[in-house]
């Protein structure tokens, strides 16, 4: 066999314009593909990230009326208690969760002033002491909440960039107060995400998505809560999961938990945890149908390539009848023969297939550059677009390897 490879390489060689122009076929269908299958990749992981952030495995649990989340403005729902503390050290005690947070939430708040500055549009949690760690903040100045702020009911609030840049133009907002719905409270510190991630907005849609992210967010203990909202409102919940694979399995039994606060079926409430995955996936597939017709697209040049291969494998039969009949008159057996052009078949359009990895590649990085759409080099795409060349030289090569396997000798001597 490597004796087969060193021929088919000199074969190769010595015919340098005729093997490239052979190669081109499969180097452009080897090229599309891993160029698309790339920007395919490299979307997808955009979407997954974009959804579930950059490693934080949080999934959210809220409660819903119907398929809508439910608006608490309208008061405490009828029939729906709070979450005890039992339930959440089930949750906190539930396999591959690492942390657990629970928190009462105004998605869109007015109210929130100081002096003539107003925050809008802004959010309004009040929060219990593991909000910061499960959600991924730090406070980068001033200080966080302590027990005190908790059991003696300290009017005290933490801001987010967003917040602070709204209340506090000027800067200074640390010990300065502002009013929450006419009730003053003091700015203790200043939070922000532990990490940098922020979403990529390629579409509009992505902006529905990930644009309540840039308003303010104001946070204040949870015993705080019903000084400026109702008693006894039912608080959502946020979970951390030790792998983004466990988020689905952990919300469902998570939402199960809280799922018995919820003692009466008038109203049509329910817990339902937010499926990050499931929601990425269907994303990913809307552009599926398009992105297999253009892989089917490319695959045309692979055929091309292919019935190329066959043409100048039939022609190089031709060439070499003598050579061929000679060898057989001396011995050699069909099978060696079969052997010998199907080797050169494979190994030609294998060396078009590690070229169109690498045009591939390229492309795939002038796509990134031009367009602005991410990419991710698929290893498993390389290994198989190599494959799938040296198949179709051995697919294509076929016809004209029984064909030189199956000359007479002494035709294929006298046509010399």
């Amino acid at each position: 066999m490597l004796e087969n490879i060193r021929l088919s390489i000199q074969g190769i060689w010595s015919h340098k314009m005729r093997s490239f122009l052979t190669m081109l076929g499969v180097i452009i269908g080897i090229a599309s593909i891993i160029g698309i299958v790339s920007t395919i990749e490299g979307t997808n992981q955009q979407i997954m990230q974009n959804l579930i952030g950059a490693g934080n495995n949080n999934v959210k649990i809220t409660l819903m009326q119907g398929e809508s989340e439910y608006w608490m403005d309208g008061g405490a729902p009828s029939g729906v208690v709070q979450i005890s503390q039992e339930q959440k050290d089930e949750i906190l005690a539930l396999n591959d969760v690492e942390n657990a947070s629970f928190y009462n939430y105004r998605s869109y708040v007015d109210g929130v002033t100081n002096g003539t500055y107003t925050m809008n549009s802004g959010k309004a949690m009040g929060v219990d002491r593991n909000y910061l760690d499960t959600c991924g903040y730090v406070v980068y100045e001033g200080r966080n909440f302590v027990e005190k702020d908790y059991t003696d009911h300290h009017k005290v609030v933490l801001l987010d960039e967003a917040a602070a840049a709204s209340l506090f133009p000027e800067g200074g907002a640390l010990g300065k107060t502002i009013e929450f719905r006419s009730e003053p409270f003091t700015v203790i510190g200043l939070i922000k995400k532990a990490d940098s991630f922020q979403p990529v907005i390629n579409s509009f849609q992505d902006y529905l998505n990930y644009s309540q992210e840039e308003y303010g967010t104001v946070l204040m203990p949870d015993a705080c809560w019903s000084i400026v909202f109702f008693y006894d409102e039912p608080q959502n919940a946020v979970v951390r999961t030790t792998k983004a694979e466990d988020m689905t399995r952990v919300g469902r039994e998570a939402a199960e938990i809280m799922g018995r606060s919820v003692v009466s079926s008038d109203g049509d409430f329910a817990y339902k945890a937010e499926d990050l995955l499931e929601r990425a996936r269907n994303q990913q597939e809307l552009g599926a149908s398009t992105n297999n017709l253009l892989i089917w697209v490319a695959s045309i040049s692979l055929l091309v390539g292919g019935i190329g291969v066959m043409n100048i494998m039939l022609v190089s039969v031709t060439e070499r009848t003598s050579e061929i009949g000679l060898k057989k008159a001396v011995g050699a057996r069909k099978r060696k023969i079969l052997t010998q052009f199907l080797t050169e078949s494979a190994v030609l359009t294998s060396c078009g297939g590690v070229l169109g990895v690498i045009v591939g590649i390229i492309l795939a990085q002038v796509i990134a550059r031009m367009s602005g759409t991410p990419v991710a080099i698929s290893i498993p795409a390389i290994i198989g677009s190599v494959a799938f060349s040296m198949l179709i030289g051995i697919v294509f090569g076929l016809l004209p390897s029984i064909k030189a396997a199956n000359l007479n000798p002494i035709d294929a001597l006298r046509r010399e």
